[in-house]
This record gives structure tokens, C-alpha cells and sequence, in this order.
């Protein structure tokens, strides 16, 4: 039995000690804290289930020597909270707030339900420089232009500092009589490798909090200087590789401002800061449009003419298109979970417009294999490609994946470490391999450029005409 009533933390997206609010102000009631993760299937999301189990594997371990530890339950939340505050007479329940759709309304859901046991819900900020309903115009709407938002919050300021870890947690005892279902901290990250399809995401990633440290510290050590020039260079190690770890709060954006911020004399600086501030634009999207990731932004979208291509779908998804960049960009992403932003732009462009395929085929794809997805920035970003949503790239503009190749691959080094089947041909020649004869094992292009564009320009054409009917 609990001899004292514990206060509850709730951790969800957010696992790590330091600059953790909720965490914080829990130790600060001096009552004994339980620590707690409610493990609910999400469908479709499988690499991100991936990081979830080294995540709560890596954060009962952060625990351990502080002689606490990370308590699994499974089930549903909105039952499953509630059960274990009532099992363990808690005093209180604290967590991070999250701002998807579902998690808003489960939360809000919660604290109502436990302000109706007496008991309170506190929620904190933490996953984003700026909350999504605090940058808004002179007329208090959402911005819907990147720049004015960018503008609008630099103006607000960013003087949050980010909190210290806890010198000291007294944890909670915990009996399981009574108790809903729990599961073993281990449990995640055993279903996922006995799928035998994370072999590549446990090369490339060491899911934590110091790892979230130490890969920030080799970015503001090196890339950060010339990050604005060379970050559109997917061979080149120019990206901080932070995104996975924002997502899962092993780090969190004002731990990054504050260290970033102290070089500022780092050329890459403004657009590594403008890289965060792109991520809240997206939140700040989302918590206007909850149905981001499915309803064209641009209502004009709705009549597109859109191809079933099952086939075509295939291909692009496993990395078989016949076009060397959109296919290293896509084994990439299957093999780590993570994909290079420029050539996230050009596959993306590739399926959308070469194939003239729903946008909303590669969001879902992408939230299978994405190690960082996030609705907001998985679905703002397909729908800026596709030309349907806020501040959208024009449809009639192509990314044609050949020049692309070229002018950023140059060397074919990235096409040679994804598509090894075409390490042997020239640096001219690995572009368009179909140009040289062809590569044995790889496949010609499953669509002509010149053929693709014509077809979407159409399909464009018909739309306009449409909407000036």
C-alpha cells in the first residue's frame, strides 16, 4: 500500500528531466511522485512506436539511479488515468500539455473528469517555443504566411529559460493490487524488434535525453557555422539531426535556443532558429485546422483530379521509381526512419505531381515510417508540396528530380549510399542512369519527366477551369 499520497506525472512526448515543467512543479509539492506512461496503440505508426519503446526503456533507465522508475500501464487513458488515481489516492496529476487534436480533447476530457474526484490536473508548456493560439495577427486570427508569423514572434521574444533537473525525486512505492493493466518498460521495444524490420533504426538512432545532448552539441560545434549553406546537401553532415528528439521531448526547443543562441557569431544561426520557428508555424496550423492531415486547406483542392496508381504508389514507397535521388530518399527513410528535407521536398513533389497521386497517400506513409513524425509538420509540409494548403508551393511548379539531382547530389555520394546498385556509374552518369544503357537490378523510370509534367499541368488546367465555372 502507498503509505503517503503521491502526486502523478503524466509523461507522454516529453521524456527527460531537465526543462521538464510538469516533472518540476510535481517534485516541488514535495509529495512522493509516481511516474507514469499510458502505452495506447496508435495505428499506422510504426517507426514511431519504434522510438517510443527505446524511449521508455532509455527514460526508466535515466530513472533507475535516482532510485526511481518508469510505470507502464496500457489501455485506453481516458479509463486508465483515472483507475490509477483512484488506486493510488493521488493528490494531484501533472503533465506537458500536447496540442493534436485527439490529445487535446482526451486532456480536456481528463481534467474535467478528475476535478470531478477532487482531484487536480495541472498542465504545463514545454514542447514549443511559442504555444499555438500566442502568434496571432492585429486581428487575433492565425497567421497563415510563415514570414509574418516568423517576424511576430521574434518580435514577442523567446525568454523562456529552460529548467534544471531535479537534484532530488522522492518516488513513490507502488502496489499493483487494484491497479489497471500494466506492462514492462521492455514490452515496446520487444514487439517492435520481433518484427524484425528495425534492424537500420536501431543502427542509426540512441533514442534519450544524453544522446538529445550530445547530438546538439556536435551540431553548434561544426554544421551550425554553415548550416544556411550546405543543409540543402543531403551528403554533406549539415543537419543537426535533432527533429526525432524534439518529437519526443528527449530535448525541447528552449534547451536548443539557449545553447544556440550563446554562438552568436555562427553564420547559420537566423536560419536554424527560423528551422524552430517553422515547427511552431506548424503546431500553430494544426491548432487551427485539427483536420490538417486529411481536408485540402485550399477547398479548390477538393475537385483535383487525383490518379489510383497502386502500382505507381508501390514503387515511390519502396524506393523503385527509376530516379536515383527520389529512390535513395526513399530507402533512406525506410531503412532509419528519417529522411534528408530536401529530398523529403523532392520525393514528396515526385509522388504529388510525377505520379499525380493524393498528397494524403504520402502523409500516411510518411507517419508509418517517420521516426520524428508529427501531424502538424507531416501534414503542413504534404500540403505545402501540393500546393493545397497555407503559404503552399504552386501546383504548376515541379521539382524535377533530375536537376535536383544535379545541383545537390553532385557527386552522387547520397544516391551511391542509398542505391548501391548504381555506386559504379560516373558522377554524370548516376543522375539518369537510363542515359548510360541502364543498371542491371535497377529499374527504368516509371514515368517520364516531360510526360509526368505535361499530365499535371493538365490536371491543374481542368481544376482552374473548374473554379472559374
Amino acid at each position: 500500500m502507498i503509505v503517503t499520497a503521491p502526486v502523478i506525472v503524466w509523461f507522454r512526448h516529453d521524456f527527460r528531466l531537465a526543462d521538464n515543467a510538469a516533472l518540476t512543479a510535481a517534485v516541488e509539492t514535495g509529495a512522493p511522485v509516481l511516474c507514469i506512461h499510458i502505452l495506447d496503440d496508435a495505428a499506422g505508426q510504426v517507426a514511431a512506436r519504434w522510438w517510443l519503446g527505446r524511449a521508455l526503456e532509455s527514460f526508466d533507465a535515466a530513472l533507475r539511479p535516482l532510485d526511481g522508475g518508469l510505470h507502464v500501464f496500457h489501455g485506453p487513458a481516458i479509463r486508465v488515468l483515472p483507475a490509477v488515481v483512484a488506486a493510488t489516492g493521488a493528490q494531484a496529476v501533472f503533465w506537458n500539455r500536447r496540442y493534436d487534436p485527439e490529445g487535446r480533447e482526451t486532456d480536456t476530457r481528463l481534467k474535467a473528469m478528475l476535478k470531478e474526484q477532487g482531484t487536480p490536473a495541472h498542465s504545463f508548456a514545454g514542447a514549443l517555443l511559442h504555444e499555438p493560439w500566442t502568434i496571432r495577427t492585429r486581428m487575433g486570427q492565425p497567421y497563415h504566411v510563415f514570414g509574418a508569423y516568423w517576424r511576430a514572434a521574434c518580435q514577442m521574444g523567446h525568454e523562456r529559460p529552460p529548467l534544471p533537473a531535479p537534484e532530488r525525486i522522492a518516488f513513490a512505492t507502488l502496489d499493483p493490487a487494484g491497479l489497471p493493466p500494466t506492462a514492462e518498460v521492455g514490452a515496446v521495444g520487444r514487439e517492435m524488434r520481433a518484427t524484425g524490420w528495425t534492424e537500420g533504426l536501431e543502427e542509426a538512432w540512441t533514442p534519450g535525453e544524453a544522446a538529445a545532448r550530445e547530438a546538439l552539441e556536435q551540431f553548434l560545434d561544426g554544421p551550425l557555422e554553415d548550416y544556411a549553406r550546405d543543409r540543402d546537401f543531403p551528403a554533406r553532415p549539415a543537419t543537426s539531426g535533432l527533429s526525432p528528439f524534439l518529437c519526443w521531448g528527449h530535448i525541447t526547443p528552449a534547451q536548443i535556443r539557449q545553447a544556440a543562441v550563446a554562438q552568436p557569431r555562427a553564420a547559420g544561426l537566423a536560419k536554424f532558429m527560423a528551422e524552430l520557428g517553422w515547427r511552431d508555424f506548424a503546431w500553430s496550423v494544426l491548432f487551427a485546422c485539427p483536420d490538417l492531415a486529411s481536408r485540402n486547406l485550399r477547398p479548390e483542392f477538393d475537385a483535383m483530379a487525383w490518379r489510383r496508381d497502386p502500382d505507381g504508389l508501390r514503387a515511390w514507397q519502396r524506393g523503385r521509381t527509376g530516379y536515383p535521388l527520389v529512390d535513395a530518399g526513399m530507402r533512406q527513410l525506410w531503412r532509419t526512419g528519417w529522411m534528408h528535407n530536401r529530398v523529403r521536398m523532392v520525393a514528396a513533389s515526385f509522388l504529388v505531381k510525377h505520379l499525380l497521386i493524393d498528397w494524403r497517400e504520402g502523409e500516411r506513409w510518411f507517419a508509418r515510417t517517420l521516426v520524428d513524425y508529427d501531424p502538424a509538420s507531416n501534414g503542413m509540409n504534404w500540403q505545402w508540396v501540393a500546393g493545397t494548403g497555407v503559404e503552399a508551393a504552386p501546383f504548376f511548379r515541379m521539382m524535377n528530380p533530375l536537376i535536383q539531382s544535379r545541383k545537390f547530389d553532385p557527386s552522387g555520394a547520397y544516391i551511391r549510399t542509398w542505391v548501391p546498385e548504381l555506386a559504379g556509374l560516373s558522377d554524370t552518369q548516376i543522375h539518369a542512369p537510363w542515359l548510360a544503357g541502364g543498371v542491371a537490378g535497377y529499374p527504368a523510370p516509371i514515368v517520364v519527366h516531360e510526360a509526368a509534367r505535361e499530365r499535371a499541368l493538365a490536371a491543374w488546367r481542368a481544376l482552374r477551369g473548374q473554379a472559374d465555372g
